[in-house]
């Protein structure tokens, strides 16, 4: 882990939150490689889920909502931690996190001895208004799953949706987290990517969609080549499970920290839209186009945390091989698809034959320019950074219109003709 955050924030992939003035705990910001690192993930995502299917729609909800959301939710009375303080220093803990109690213990000259456990909400609160004193006590979203919620109504009335379907939502959600930790797994600002599937109140087609969306979701990860062995399924046992929940299962990735979660599957039943409808005095059953039947759907959750699942791309991705430090990130994720230099930077005709190569292909993929250094340190420097692909430009590119293709994976080089690059590199990515 030391060796990816170092590189993280070497090449500006992820930076400490508010650095200069000392960080703030729990925040960070993404540089430009980790923006399109982030942005190929989302776009990906968006795209399987929303773009290529019929049965699934998109909204964007509001980072502020009515504060009764929360409570119909049921964040304001359970989302809770139970916390304890060292009366020694005063930090606090998670009163059921007994690993770090423990550590903690072992920073002290004596045993340190603990207050009992409080209840602490995980909200953030903000405050809307221009007078002190008059200003509306309101919530950062503790996640996004209520904005496709309290859309229902409008989503199912303004368009052409008809159960089973699903409502996607990729936004940021905040939450006042006690022991942030873990580079970015566990931090006070962070994005979620959810679909909410609704379909009929039926207990088998409960339990196929709800495995239908974890083989889903499991073949989504292996296919943008996080390693299989490194995945598994974790269901909820019966004491652990939401009181609403029908069934629940977590993905986890076997990190440098051991078995961590990143997204979950869950059958919600019909507790988000029941709530809501009680809490605001709307009608939120579905009515059947055809037998006019009323109902309030049942709701399969995918969760997945963006942040966490870039993590877990990097983590997975980073690769030593006889001294020689690459990114395997799948080619539609990685920041940069190609990268494109001249053998030799202070030859004009090999730097303007590379230069107009590199404007024709930045048309089509996010392209490298690095003339620094020798052809060696910049093919070490992209792979770096997770690059599938280089061209070089050398002098035989001068005489018979062809560039070298390096592979990232494989370091093999191979011949191609200019003219047929943008094809290949289309097949390849």
């Amino acid at each position: 882990m030391n060796k990816i955050a170092a590189l993280c924030k070497r090449r500006g992939f992820i930076y400490p939150g508010s650095e200069i003035y000392g960080g703030l705990g729990g925040t960070w910001d993404y540089g430009p490689l980790g923006t399109e690192l982030k942005r190929n993930i989302k776009n990906e995502w968006w795209k399987d889920v929303v773009q290529l299917r019929e049965d699934i729609v998109g909204v964007d909800g509001s980072i502020i909502m009515n504060p009764k959301v929360w409570a119909a939710s049921g964040h304001i009375e359970a989302f809770v931690d139970p916390l304890v303080e060292c009366k020694i220093c005063h930090e606090r803990l998670r009163a059921d996190h007994i690993d770090q109690i423990e550590e903690h213990g072992k920073s002290h000259k004596e045993k340190p001895k603990w207050t009992e456990p409080r209840k602490f909400n995980l909200l953030v609160k903000a405050y809307l208004g221009i007078l002190e004193g008059r200003q509306q006590e309101v919530y950062l979203r503790g996640e996004i799953t209520q904005g496709v919620h309290v859309n229902f109504r409008s989503v199912v009335d303004s368009t052409r949706v008809k159960i089973p379907f699903g409502i996607a939502q990729i936004g940021k959600a905040f939450r006042n987290e006690i022991t942030p930790g873990n580079f970015t797994f566990r931090s006070r600002e962070f994005e979620q990517m959810e679909v909410q599937y609704y379909i009929r109140p039926e207990t088998k087609e409960g339990e196929k969609r709800f495995e239908y969306w974890k083989k889903f979701w499991m073949d989504w990860y292996t296919g943008f080549g996080i390693s299989k062995n490194k995945l598994r399924f974790r269901d909820h046992a019966d004491g652990e499970r939401a009181h609403y929940a029908k069934a629940a299962t977590d993905i986890e990735y076997e990190s440098p920290w051991g078995w961590s979660e990143f997204m979950g599957i869950h059958h919600r039943g019909d507790w988000d839209l029941s709530r809501h409808q009680e809490y605001s005095g709307q009608n939120m059953k579905y009515q059947d186009p055809e037998t006019k039947e009323e109902y309030l759907p049942w709701d399969i959750e995918s969760s997945a945390g963006v942040d966490r699942s870039l993590l877990f791309f990097l983590i997975d991705g980073y690769t030593e091989d006889k001294g020689r430090i690459f990114l395997k990130l799948h080619p539609k994720l990685a920041p940069y698809k190609v990268a494109v230099f001249p053998l030799l930077a202070n030859k004009p005709k090999l730097t303007g034959l590379a230069r107009r190569i590199y404007l024709d292909l930045k048309t089509d993929f996010m392209i490298a320019w690095d003339g620094r250094g020798n052809i060696g340190k910049r093919y070490a420097s992209q792979d770096e950074i997770g690059t599938p692909f280089c061209v070089t430009v050398d002098f035989q590119s001068l005489e018979d219109d062809t560039v070298t293709l390096r592979d990232r994976d494989t370091t093999k080089q191979e011949r191609v003709k200019i003219n047929g690059l943008k094809k290949i590199l289309r097949e390849k990515i």
